[in-house]
């Protein structure tokens, strides 16, 4: 089978490639001991990073409502703003207080989409804070961050949700709780905290799907700023899982973790990643 990403833009999808043109799987496509190996490596390299940058600011911030924090870190892994401290702290400072001020600080972290990007995410998340209360702390269970999870999600359904709450921003937030535990991130081996379904995950998933290696597509835009569907959630999440079948010792936040390096589009990212 001819290599199914077209363009390549980090060491692992050029591996993907490679293993795509070897064949021995299922119609002459990859075989599937090899793409799980691939995407496992990946997502536990990818992972030590992410780990790090939760933890750290989290700690860093001590002072500051974890939810906050956990918030602003998803915008910039949502490549909507620059990972910066400065832009963390202004960032989650807004979530509890609306300020100019604290606003243009934010704004200097722009990537490539611009800075009204990080306005309207940053505008929605204060409005959501000001609608939905959370623990005081982050919950050490997997059903405290679930029950959570499904608080903010029911008011994301209402009709009152703010306009660019899309699949990314409803959802990253408890990816980045999740990091913030790590042997809770370990231990999560099924989709009781829903993951972000949409962007580069979408990608990957339309990879193996055409491999042969999970049996229906996925479903959803790959904007991440796109509009809530709750069904594309549970589809896109159901298909993580399905992935995560296929090897014991990997957790769920592995399997998003290895789709992202699969699926992204930003040369920027996960190049340092070894296959």
């Amino acid at each position: 089978m001819k290599g199914l990403i077209a363009k390549p833009v980090n060491p692992v999808q050029k591996r993907f490639n490679e293993i795509c043109e070897e064949g021995g799987g299922p119609g002459g496509g990859p075989t599937r001991g090899k793409v799980l190996a691939l995407l496992e490596t990946a997502g536990k390299q990818m992972n030590v990073e992410a780990f790090e940058v939760a933890t750290s600011n989290l700690a860093r911030l001590c002072d500051a409502n974890p939810w906050h924090v956990c918030y602003a870190i998803a915008v910039c892994w949502g490549h909507l703003a620059r990972l910066d401290d400065r832009f963390i702290d202004a960032a989650s400072a807004l979530m509890s207080e609306w300020d100019d001020d604290l606003l243009r600080e934010a704004k200097m972290f722009p990537l490539e989409r611009g800075v009204d990007v990080i306005e309207d995410t940053l505008r929605a998340g204060h409005i959501m804070f000001e609608k939905v209360r959370l623990p005081a702390a982050l919950p050490d269970t997997l059903e405290g961050l679930r029950k959570a999870q499904h608080r903010w999600l029911g008011r994301v359904l209402a009709p009152d949700r703010p306009r660019y709450m899309g699949a990314w921003n409803a959802t990253a937030m408890f990816m980045v709780a999740l990091f913030a535990r790590p042997e809770l991130a370990h231990s999560m081996k099924s989709a009781i905290v829903q993951l972000p379904p949409s962007g580069a995950m979408v990608n990957a998933l339309t990879y193996l799907h055409r491999a042969k290696h999970i049996t229906r597509p996925p479903e959803g835009s790959l904007l991440d700023d796109a509009a809530f569907e709750p069904g594309v959630l549970a589809v896109n999440n159901g298909l993580f899982e399905d992935v995560r079948a296929g090897l014991d010792d990997w957790s769920l936040i592995d399997v998003h973790s290895g789709l992202y390096v699969l699926g992204t589009k930003e040369p920027g990212a996960a190049t340092w990643i070894e296959p």
